[in-house]
């Protein structure tokens, strides 16, 4: 089942059955339906393999399910979650490197929110940011959905007293 969605780029979530007896018995019951895997789209069941088999051959299981964002389209949406987004190793409360702690503190002092992002915890959105931006290295800041620059271009925009009129979506 798992190789299937995979094949076909469908963003799933899974439930370990063997971890809860309870569910793993009571979904039978609520779907009347005795054995696993089970598919579910939007909560409705779809069936179990043999159904998700016969789907995939009539080629009806891309217009059922519903695919994962591709990655470019993950990148827009994640530089765009805030006005002023951050992509850094650690987040707010604890950086993960000198660079990501030199520019929190930078961005703390003017006083303007922002989100972040740890890129330590997603490999796919850490390398895919590096070609997404044209920028090799973290951190990476993003102001409407545009990239400023890393830690050099933020001091150098503070030193300058371009920072706060750049954070507020001025150019």
């Amino acid at each position: 089942m798992v190789e299937i969605l995979n094949k076909h780029n469908i963003q799933f979530s899974s439930f370990d059955i063997f971890s809860d007896e309870e569910v793993r018995q009571g979904l039978k019951t609520y779907s009347n339906w005795p054995t696993y895997p089970q598919l579910y789209v939007s909560g409705e069941l779809i069936g179990g393999l043999d159904i998700v088999k016969e789907l995939e051959a009539s080629e009806e299981l891309d217009t059922i399910c519903p695919k994962a964002p591709k990655l470019e389209e993950r990148l827009k949406v994640l530089t765009n979650k805030a006005s002023v987004m951050l992509f850094m190793k650690g987040n707010k409360q604890e950086a993960k490197c000198g660079f990501s702690k030199q520019i929190l503190e930078i961005l703390n002092s003017t006083g303007v929110e922002y989100e972040t992002f740890d890129i330590l915890e997603d490999e796919e959105v850490r390398q895919g940011l590096k070609t997404f931006s044209n920028w090799p290295t973290y951190p990476q800041l993003y102001v409407k959905g545009e990239l400023v620059g890393g830690l050099d271009i933020v001091k150098e925009l503070k030193e300058n007293g371009e920072l706060l009129p750049t954070l507020n979506g001025g150019n």
